[in-house]
Order: structure tokens, then sequence, then C-alpha cells
């Protein structure tokens, strides 16, 4: 079955959700607010999420959505809610065909705290869900990093559709990798559809620019790899993975970088590995933080699993909690990776 009607509202909607991200990342008011989790969430997160699940909702309306974000704060400030939808107002496409396609502006208030709203499903493996993290990073985001609007299509249980907006990652797939978020030329999404491979193209502010194919780096010697991790210690056990990187042979400092620009980095082969390994036992990452990126990489002809070895299970609610830890690496080399992590790992 084609999905590509899926993929061309996700690469659209995603670039026009980076629109106002990036509006929000150039400003030093960035209205944080903190979650029940104590999380920050910015201004650009309920954004980014109420262009997003209108558009979904106009084009596939009876399809369930799990997004990060709720409205319940802001049906108490309506003035961070009128300042959002200044920003979601202003943010359309400059073709105006591309924006039709995705149902033209938000109405009104009511209309954006009700799109935020309808990210409320709580999954499953049944049926088509999407899974939305409007900005991914946020930590990043708030300091001036790499950051992701993420998006993924999953059809009972299985990912279909993965599209990634990087604002901040170089658009040259070549170039080396790196946190750094300077200079010209960034902006960049990333796609796959199942069985379709993955593309990376330039972010643009109207219609789609071309995508091109992109695949994950050989690595004929694994101590030359370059790997990547999260930078906030409470995500990943840095410790951890330093002894692996150690254990490998592998000297190069480790690159951190937030959200899935990670998965994006090392599908197009700018980087070659990225580990996110479990700091507590009962800890669940989220489906929204991983279901595009996973994609991507394996359409890329990448590997990813968990710590165990297994495939991560994208059906099994809001959490991925049959699942520990990430591991993604090309498929020849993973299989090597896993014997360290597991030895390592088993060690504790």
């Amino acid at each position: 079955m084609s999905y590509s009607n899926e993929l061309q509202t996700a690469l659209l909607a995603v670039q026009r959700a980076t629109l106002l991200t990036q509006r929000v990342f150039h400003t030093h008011a960035k209205g944080t607010l903190s979650k029940s989790d104590l999380s920050p969430v910015t201004i650009g997160d309920f954004g980014a999420q109420a262009l997003i699940i209108s558009a979904l909702q106009h084009i596939f309306p009876s399809d369930a959505i799990v997004g990060e974000e709720e409205a319940s704060s802001l049906r108490e400030n309506p003035s961070l809610s009128e300042q959002i939808f200044a920003l979601v107002k202003e943010s359309s496409l400059e073709d105006a065909e591309a924006e039709q396609q995705l149902g033209g502006p938000v109405k009104d208030v009511d209309a954006m705290l009700m799109a935020i709203d309808a990210g409320s499903s709580a999954g499953g493996n049944k049926g088509r869900i999407w899974a939305l993290d409007p900005v991914d990073g946020t930590k990043g985001f708030l300091r001036g990093g790499q950051y992701a609007v993420c998006l993924a299509l999953i059809v009972d249980g299985d990912v279909k559709v993965g599209v990634l907006g990087c604002p901040n990652l170089p658009v040259d797939d070549a170039a080396p990798l790196s946190a750094d978020v300077g200079g010209e030329g960034r902006g960049v999404l990333f796609a796959a559809a199942k069985e379709e491979g993955a593309t990376s193209r330039p972010l643009r502010t109207g219609a789609l620019a071309e995508g091109k194919q992109i695949t994950m780096k050989a690595v004929n010697d694994i101590t030359q790899a370059t790997f990547c991790e999260s930078v906030e210690a409470a995500h990943s056990s840095h410790g951890d993975q330093a002894e692996i990187a150690r254990r490998l042979g592998i000297t190069k400092e480790s690159v951190r970088m937030d959200s899935q620009a990670k998965y994006g980095s090392i599908a197009r082969g700018a980087g070659d590995l990225y580990l996110r390994l479990p700091v507590r036992k009962d800890y669940q990452e989220k489906i929204w933080d991983h279901a595009a990126g996973d994609l991507i990489v394996r359409e890329a002809g990448g590997e990813v699993t968990d710590a165990e070895g297994k495939r991560l299970d994208f059906g099994a609610g809001r959490t991925l909690r049959w699942n520990k830890g990430v591991v993604a690496a090309p498929k020849a080399v993973h299989g090597t990776v896993m014997e360290v992590v597991k030895d390592v790992l088993g060690n504790k």
C-alpha cells in the first residue's frame, strides 16, 4: 500500500510548523512553562502542535493522534493563548497551493486549543495513529541548540511514514557531524515511507524542495566510527556509552545534540552510531521521541533496536513500555555494537 499522500501531508505540515518554531527560536521570550513532570514547554511547542494537528484533521479526520502537549494551561491563561494564536496565524506557507492542501489557517483561538487537545489518543496497535512531537529537544531549543519537529504515522503498530524538520542542521548531507548551529545553509527535512527509502531536502517557506535519497555510511572500521548521544545526562547514560565506545576502540569524542536530529544525522552518514541507554529501570521512552527517526534510519539502511536487541514497539501505547534504551547503527555493525552494549549493561 502506498502512503504517498500521508508522506506529502506530513512533509508540508512539518515544514509549515518549522516556520513558527524558527520565529520563536530567534526571540528571547519563548513563553516557557513547566509541565507536571517539570519538563519545559514553550509557545513554540503549543503553536507547532496546533498547526500540525489542524492539518491532519483536515486531511485525515478519522485518524487518531498522540501528541506531546495539551492545552489546559493555556485555557487558564488567555493572554498566552492569544500570543500563541498570533504566531499560528502568521505561520503560513508562501505557496498558496501547499497552504491550501493543509486546510489553510487555523480559524481562531478556540480552534487552536481544540487542535492542541486532539493529540490525546492513548495509542495502541490497532488503526492509524499519528505520533507528534512539535518541538523535540525543548531544552536544546531553549539554549539555542538542535531541535526537531517530528511526525510519524503508525498503522497497526508499525511505522509507515516519518518526517523530521531540523532547522539548525546543515542542508549539506556531507557536512561533518557537529552540534554547532551557526552559519548559513541550515534547515533540513528528513523523511521516509516504509519500503521506499529515506530522503533529505532543504526546508523551504513555500512548496517542498526536491528530495534526494540518503543512506547510512558504510563503517569498515568500527574504531573510526562517530557516535552521537543526548546532551541531557537525565535522558541517557553517558558513562555506559563512554565505556561502550572504549571497548569498541572508538577514540573520537562523541557528538552530543538534542532531539531526533541525531537520527537524521546518522541516516545521511554524518554520524554512524546513536546510543541512548537507560538511566533508570522504570523509565519509559515516549513514542513521539523515536517513531519518525526509527523509520528514517531503517529506510536509510540502518538497524534500530533497544538495548536488548529488540525492535522498538510503537504499538504499546504512548510509551515504548516494552523497550529499554535505543541502539541505532548501520546493519553491518549493529550486531557488533549490541554485543558490547549487552556486555556493559549486563555487568551492572
